[in-house]
């Protein structure tokens, strides 16, 4: 049941919070081609560990991680969709 509410909440969070942090963010995420976009995701992600009773990410590095699988397992769904 965690793993439903964090999932969904996860969701809400990149629907809402990221657009606004990537327009507040682009001069920095041009700069880097990018990459500023994973660490986004990171702090999204600890975000929802926050909010989420029960959802834990033990530090930054693993909701890097966390971010990066993400991403890559969207791009498949996305790429396999269309």
């Amino acid at each position: 049941m965690t793993a439903i509410v964090a999932a969904l909440a996860l969701g809400i969070i990149n629907a809402v919070i990221k657009p606004i942090l990537v327009i507040l963010t682009l001069p920095v995420n041009f700069l880097t081609l990018g990459l500023f976009t994973l660490e986004i995701n990171a702090v999204l992600i600890q975000l929802t560990a926050k909010t989420v009773p029960g959802f834990r990410v033990d530090g930054f590095w693993w909701a890097l991680i966390f971010g990066i699988i993400l991403s890559i397992a969207n791009s498949v769904l996305n790429k396999s969709l269309k």
